[in-house]
């Protein structure tokens, strides 16, 4: 495994090589404090981009690369609020299309208002909108997903500046965790009213959401959706507080001509992108995934962990997909680097921000990284018995009732190998040469 998600300090990311030009374009416009915690930011509004394409996930599953969703966890006045240019440079097509439907509208509402009660009104046009308002009601975003569906598949995006305003958009907090969960999955999200004025309908669900918000407001958004699926949906992207205070203004971009030119040739790319594909070194690299994740819940005997691990193995490999799409439908080992750091990336936010409301506690944040899941065979001597890890686990919170399992869970694994003469393991060359 490259990275160690138990550190109070994020994942670094890799060198951005060949095939991830288009995240360095974007990546050129945001300011030193907060360019890695930009990147998974950038996937949910590509993956908007691309529609009438599906991929084969490694279990033989069809995907579209919609139902992305990725929240920006970072303090008051570390500049998350320069995301909102980034996704208004990007989705340039949409704000356009959208302008065009919304002058269709209020067209339509003039002309509503000066026709005589007494005669049929003018029906309302057919109209779509691809970047709606963030200020949109539950109805609405189901009326925009039965237009989008008419038109073949389309997906909506929508950037949230605060992680409340979901509310709204589902209905109601309740509602939260049920329409984010029929957005990851592509299902469908109807509603059937009464009246003729009630919106009815039943269509897939198609939309990609990009939410921002601060620590404390974060963990209490999702205190309720930890183990209900939700929680693992959501791609976290989290930006500690700087140990240093600095008296330096970061420097935000520019968005020059140049710089619209490279970003158009990429988007190219996304819109033409049409039929189904099956990208063979992608899947094979999920697979690995895969086992690394077994490895590391088994190395901190974390369940949770592994669940979660699940859907952010989903979800990196969604923003593969899109990373083939843009290098012209091409994989270098580059791209693989990306996203397998997006995996650990989204486990060490979550597990940042919220690993000890995962266990059951509430502790103030500057305390959560110390309950995170430990590699807890790091944390012995290269020979030890069966005692120091029961006192071990005890020490992090566990039971030792599990350390049998454990230590037979490591033995096939081949972490560590046991000496019947002295009684003690030991661990493996394996183990210590990753």
């Amino acid at each position: 495994m490259r990275y160690d998600i138990s550190k109070s300090s994020a994942p670094m990311m890799p060198n951005l090589g060949k095939g991830t030009e288009c995240i360095k374009i974007l990546l050129s416009q945001v300011s030193d404090n907060m360019q890695e915690p930009m990147v998974p930011m950038f996937f949910p509004i590509l993956g908007a981009h691309i529609s009438g394409a599906e991929f084969q996930y490694p279990d033989f599953s069809w995907k579209e690369p919609t139902g992305m969703m990725t929240n920006l966890v970072a303090h008051s006045g570390d500049n998350k609020g320069q995301f909102k240019d980034l996704a208004n440079a990007i989705c340039r097509d949409f704000r356009e299309h959208d302008k065009a439907e919304e002058d269709k509208l209020l067209e339509w509402q003039k002309k509503k208002q000066t026709e005589p009660d007494n005669k049929k009104k003018t029906a309302r046009p057919d109209v779509f909108f691809r970047f709606p308002p963030s200020n949109t009601t539950n109805a609405a975003f189901i009326q925009n997903a039965l237009a989008l569906e008419a038109q073949g598949g389309l997906t909506q995006y929508f950037n949230l500046p605060e992680v409340e305003m979901a509310d709204r958009l589902c209905g109601g907090h309740k509602q939260v965790s049920v329409l984010l969960r029929n957005v990851y999955d592509r299902d469908r999200a109807g509603a059937l009213r009464a009246t003729a004025d009630g919106v009815t309908g039943n269509p897939i669900i198609r939309a990609c959401f990009t939410i921002s918000s601060n620590p404390d407001s974060t963990r209490n958004f999702y205190k309720y959706e930890l183990t209900n699926g939700t929680f693992g949906r959501m791609v976290f992207s989290y930006k500690p507080r700087s140990i240093n205070r600095e008296g330096k203004i970061p420097r935000l971009g520019k968005y020059t001509d140049e710089f619209f030119q490279k970003l158009d040739e990429y988007m190219t790319r996304l819109d033409l992108c049409k039929g189904r594909y099956i990208i063979k070194p992608l899947n094979k690299l999920t697979d690995k995934l895969a086992q690394d994740m077994a490895t590391l819940a088994d190395l901190a005997d974390d369940d949770m962990l592994f669940e979660i691990s699940h859907r952010s193995l989903v979800s990196a490999w969604k923003a593969g997909c899109i990373l083939w799409v843009l290098n012209n439908q091409t994989w270098t080992r580059a791209m693989g680097e990306l996203v397998e750091w997006l995996v650990y990336h989204d486990l060490w936010s979550k597990m940042a921000v919220f690993a000890d409301m995962l266990k059951g506690g509430e502790t103030s944040l500057s305390e959560v990284v110390k309950t995170g899941p430990k590699n807890m065979l790091d944390n012995l001597q290269d020979s030890f018995n069966e005692s120091q890890l029961e006192a071990l686990r005890e020490s992090v919170g566990k039971s030792k009732d599990g350390t049998k399992r454990q230590l037979r869970v490591w033995v096939f694994r081949g972490f560590i190998e046991y000496s019947a003469e002295t009684g003690l393991y030991t661990k493996t060359e394996k183990y210590k040469t990753p």
